[in-house]
């Protein structure tokens, strides 16, 4: 397996995921066509099929022009999303599996930032589009505090720490200054940024991290840590994880 980074727009992240055993490739969230066929081009594999993390422009407004120039492209995406991602033929639910070649890859059910955000993972890959960023996670468009604080950490928090995350926008350095707010003392979260920042000023990305990584350093993987918890001692010391999770993202909102 081998997966490249595809850089679109300001900010985002595609991703092109290629069975080296049979050349074979998809692409997940194709903000632009162009980057992703001279992507496709210079790795000689054959692009089959487009892995859709939800249904917002940003992440498939380049999803038209790769139907256009190949019609047979194989498109996936969470099943209530039918009506909302143009040219789905693969709607999916929670568990469902999508091959690749001779990859599989499962869909875990993420919703939060939308209703029918999905994540793929694929051996030790996952794909979390604007569920989990680099040290943040998605704003809640349609879904709920509670919701997300679900799919992030009884979901998402359920795989191996080795699992490698691949997400949706280069958000991280950002991220990391607010959770270093909430948490001063965090050695973990200021070498982190200290990296990231080494990363971008060498031209490089922060994609991916590692569930490892994201549990020392993200804070909505952390609502359960005091020096989190103190910044939010309005609330009562009854309050549970889930209640600290909305409060951190309502000030993700302001930073």
């Amino acid at each position: 397996m081998k997966i490249i980074p595809i850089p679109c727009a300001f900010d985002n992240f595609a991703y092109l995921l290629i069975c080296e055993s049979t050349s074979q490739a998809a692409v997940i969230d194709p903000t632009e066509a162009y980057p992703v066929w001279r992507e496709v081009e210079a790795a000689g594999v054959q692009l089959t099929s487009v892995l859709c993390t939800h249904h917002h422009q940003d992440h498939i407004s380049g999803l038209g022009d790769l139907i256009a120039e190949q019609p047979d492209l194989q498109v996936y995406g969470f099943a209530a999303d039918k009506n909302r991602i143009s040219g789905m033929t693969h709607p999916l639910a929670d568990g469902d599996l999508v091959l690749i070649g001779e990859l599989q890859g499962k869909v875990i059910h993420t919703p939060g930032h939308t209703t029918g955000s999905v994540c793929y993972h694929v051996n030790s890959a996952l794909f979390t589009g604007d569920t989990v960023f680099g040290g943040g996670c998605g704003r809640l468009f349609e879904g709920t505090a509670a919701e997300m604080f679900v799919s992030i950490n009884e979901r998402i928090g359920l795989l191996p720490d080795t699992t490698s995350f691949y997400f949706g926008h280069e958000y991280t350095e950002h991220n990391l200054l607010f959770a270093a707010q909430l948490e001063p003392e965090n050695s973990a979260i200021r070498a982190r940024l200290e990296k990231v920042r080494r990363i971008k000023t060498d031209g490089g990305h922060s994609s991916p991290s590692t569930l490892a990584e994201e549990r020392a350093t993200n804070p909505f993987f952390r609502s359960g840590e005091k020096d989190i918890r103190k910044n939010f001692i309005t609330v009562g010391l009854g309050a549970d994880d889930a209640q600290i999770f909305a409060l951190v993202r309502e000030a993700r909102n302001s930073f």
